[in-house]
């Protein structure tokens, strides 16, 4: 899930642009060294972040008229993300540069009607589909303490299994201190973010019941000792196609098809930009390299 703020590499802060005017010369701070215009401001944000807003600005206008994101979709995206992210949900925001959640919104709605735009010519066969169903796994939400060694592994054990509470023991012995510090907690595991988990730990954890604490699991980080605190059953495949049908067609976009889409989107639409300095704002840019 972490892959929609990857993505979506439009700040929502961009848009203030748009509230500029171009042709006003009232003042917007003043000095004893002399006075800002709000034409000066728009010169100086234009050449800045001009390209950048204006494309977001366009995107937003010609995507909202043919695709709709309702509250709803958009709500349980947020919520999705924030299930994955755990604890780390509000520092991951801030790490990629959004100010709030109503920030992330802004950007989330845009990425989100990108996608429906460039998902329109992508199909997923039934065949696709059931190979997608038999490998899926429901989420789980988990948490672990990470040592170095066996035996501190096996000391950890036991301070548990003799009752010790367990985000007390992840917070002193735990090297993984991003979780540590909340107790071991690493949100929940699902199957569009537990390929960012070590594939012994994930076996070990589904093989758990719910509030079992594992032996100590080997990875190539040290040791862990897991515990599963809450656990998805699976749905039958019918209640569960649709939603199969959207992450087969998601995996299958790349940046380019992304890219294709809105060319389309923005011919068909006639957009034509008067503005000579920001001519180029919604040409495509070249892909980056595969290795990036």
């Amino acid at each position: 899930m972490k892959k929609w703020i990857l993505a979506l590499t439009l700040a929502g802060g961009v848009l203030a642009l748009g509230a500029c005017n171009q042709s006003s010369s009232d003042t917007v701070a003043e000095s004893k060294a002399g006075n800002v215009t709000q034409e000066e401001l728009y010169k100086a944000m234009k050449d800045k972040i001009g390209d950048q807003s204006l494309q977001q600005l366009v995107y937003e206008k010609v995507l909202s008229k043919k695709y709709n994101v309702t509250d709803k979709e958009l709500n349980a995206k947020i919520d999705q993300l924030k299930a994955d992210l755990g604890t780390n949900f509000e520092s991951t925001l801030a790490q990629y540069g959004y100010k709030s959640e109503a920030d992330l919104k802004k950007t989330m709605k845009l990425g989100m009607m990108q996608e429906k735009a460039a998902m329109k010519g992508v199909t997923a066969t039934d065949k696709e589909l059931k190979d997608y169903y038999d490998n899926f796994q429901p989420a789980i939400k988990a948490r672990h303490i990470l040592v170095k060694d066996e035996a501190t592994a096996k000391d950890v054990k036991k301070k548990l299994d003799g009752g010790a509470k367990f985000d007390e023991v992840a917070k002193k012995y735990s090297t993984d201190t991003a979780s540590a510090k909340n107790g071991g907690d690493l949100g929940t595991i699902n199957n569009t973010n537990k390929e960012q988990f070590d594939k012994d730990f994930i076996a070990a954890a589904y093989a758990l019941k719910v509030n079992e604490i594992s032996a100590p699991v080997k990875t190539q980080f040290g040791y862990h000792i897991i515990q599963v605190t809450e656990k998805q059953e699976k749905k039958p495949y019918a209640e569960m196609k649709k939603e199969i049908e959207y992450q087969v067609k998601s995996s299958k976009l790349t940046s380019e098809d992304i890219s294709k889409a809105m060319q389309s989107e923005l011919k068909a639409a006639n957009v034509k930009i008067s503005d000579k300095d920001l001519k180029d704002a919604l040409k495509p840019q070249p892909a980056a390299p595969a290795n990036q």
